[in-house]
């Protein structure tokens, strides 16, 4: 079987689509399959961190989805007696070329990153394709791609695998994916109700604390997406209802008991972590290596700071600046990362909003009122701490 001198991507979603956008701009061939028939059009992940967006500017990509997005230079932390803590992202200007978060669906990224592939001639993308099965020698990688009935084996020189958190390439190496699911299932209730006209002080980020039921708010462009945690007591017919959607959200603004709702999406939620990130010449990125709740947008932003990590270090390889041992130096970093900083702070994050920490809030005021300690704090929660960590790590 000829071996094409390139590399594999399996899945064309956020993380697959830059590592194929920041191997190409190398010079490095890749071929991208996706099982679906086009791009996804679901809007899960919706927050850009300021170092993501400089990632995607490297190659033309923060631009567009700025415009087509929803600048957000501040989040908040409230309570319902009002506002606990705001934070604006200002206050690390000087370590970011984008001191905010960007509000957009992940499709909108997604899109854009194909229009500057499309045309590149060391750039290939076919759709209805997933890699079904992985195999591997001491020199390529051997896929077996299933088209909906008929297979085909293919060999590249490397491949990632970038294929959501139920991935057929972490199967197929046989990489346990140890960690657990949350009793609570996630549901979010999209409405264009304009939520800055009833809640005094508002921003386009905030959560709200509560021992009973939490929520938080999310404003991208035409919208404010509600998320609300649910117990295992409700059914997934009733948590889809509208009733129980008006419902929850009476509860939102005192006051307000009817919303336009314009969709409900409902979805169990996961803390998992890959054993391996690479596995010989397959490597583990995004949701097939990690997945964590959505509670600071740590998850799509997390997978796509993999990509660029593994994709840099693939093409010094590729093009012999670096050794092949340069490799393992993904895995080391980012998975390490995930550990010590995406997965604690996104349950730190859902043990706040549940006040399962009774000084939580003293805190975040102490933290607000401190320009060192909002600084260190904004680090953190934007992702830039976990970079320069991962930088340490060698």
């Amino acid at each position: 079987m000829p071996i094409e001198e390139r590399v594999f991507i399996a899945g064309a979603g956020p993380v697959g689509l830059v590592a194929a956008a920041n191997l190409t701009r190398r010079g490095i061939p890749v071929t991208v399959f996706e099982a679906g028939p086009a791009l996804a059009e679901e809007s899960r992940a919706s927050t850009f961190h300021p170092p993501t967006l400089d990632m995607l500017d490297e190659f033309d990509a923060a631009a567009p989805l700025i415009t087509q997005g929803l600048i957000a230079p501040q989040f908040q932390y409230r309570t319902r007696d009002g506002v606990i803590a705001t934070f604006d992202f200002a206050a690390i200007a000087d370590a970011t070329r984008h001191p905010f978060r960007v509000q957009a669906e992940q499709f909108k990224l997604t899109r854009i990153l194909l229009d500057r592939l499309i045309g590149n001639p060391g750039f290939r993308i076919e759709f209805g394709t997933r890699v079904a099965n992985v195999e591997q020698d001491a020199v390529a990688v051997h896929v077996t791609l299933d088209r909906g009935g008929s297979t085909e084996r293919r060999s590249a020189r490397w491949l990632i695998g970038a294929d959501g958190a139920r991935s057929d390439v972490r199967r197929a190496l046989g990489i346990d994916f140890a960690g657990f699911t949350w009793p609570e299932r996630f549901l979010v209730v999209s409405t264009p109700f304009d939520f800055r006209s009833a809640i005094a002080d508002v921003v386009s980020v905030s959560y709200l604390a509560d021992p009973v039921r939490w929520h938080f708010l999310l404003e991208i462009p035409g919208l404010w997406r509600v998320m609300f945690p649910l117990t295992e007591t409700i059914n997934d017919e009733e948590a889809l209802s509208r009733a129980f959607a008006d419902t929850l959200m009476a509860g939102v603004v005192p006051g307000v008991a009817k919303y336009d709702i314009a969709h409900t999406t409902l979805y169990k939620v996961h803390q998992r972590v890959a054993k391996n990130f690479r596995a010989g010449r397959v490597f583990l990125a995004g949701d097939a290596a990690h997945v964590n709740n959505p509670l600071g947008g740590m998850g799509m932003n997390g997978g796509i700071h993999d990509a660029m990590n593994l994709t840099a270090r693939l093409a010094e390889v590729w093009t012999g600046a670096a050794p092949e041992a340069e490799l393992n130096r993904y895995e080391r970093q980012r998975r390490s990362i995930t550990l010590e900083y995406i997965e604690k702070q996104s349950i730190e994050n859902k043990r706040n909003l549940e006040c399962a920490n009774p000084d939580f809030a003293a805190t975040l005021k102490r933290t607000a009122a401190d320009p060192q300690r909002t600084r260190d704090y904004l680090f953190r929660v934007a992702m830039i701490a976990s970079l320069r960590r991962a930088a340490e790590l060698g």
